[in-house]
């Protein structure tokens, strides 16, 4: 499993409010999100209506995919009429095959193994009882 994070940077070119910002920024989430199945948000710069930062991410079994998934959003942010891309950072991130190289997380927490992903025994016997 790959995990694809995309950082993208704009300036927005003649916005003078913040509303004029947020038209140009969701015109971009939803093309991405519609046409590239990604998660993105405005993740800084919330306050200056002429600049946007914005994240992206994006899962896939591939990190040529995940690559050529985060390429795509860039070009399209890149050919955006009201804004300029002025940076993008990428990084893919390996978790293993099918994630198994995960450390932590849940799993650790609850002191399982992989084959125990279910709620806990007592917790279901605890609802039994309560019905």
């Amino acid at each position: 499993m790959f995990v694809g994070v995309l950082r993208l940077r704009l300036d927005i070119v003649g916005a003078r409010s913040l509303k004029d910002k947020r038209s140009v920024v969701r015109s971009l989430k939803e093309r991405a999100q519609a046409r590239m199945r990604v998660s993105i948000a405005e993740v800084g710069v919330l306050d200056d209506p002429r600049r946007a930062t914005l994240g992206v991410a994006v899962v896939s079994n591939s990190a040529a995919m995940c690559d050529r998934v985060l390429a795509d959003v860039a070009a399209m942010a890149g050919s955006l009429p009201h804004a300029v891309l002025t940076d993008r950072a990428t990084e893919i991130v390996s978790f293993g095959e099918g994630g198994a190289g995960v450390q932590g997380g849940i799993e650790q927490a609850l002191d399982r193994d992989d084959g125990d992903l279910g709620a806990p025994s007592d917790m279901l016997e605890d609802a039994e009882d309560d019905e």
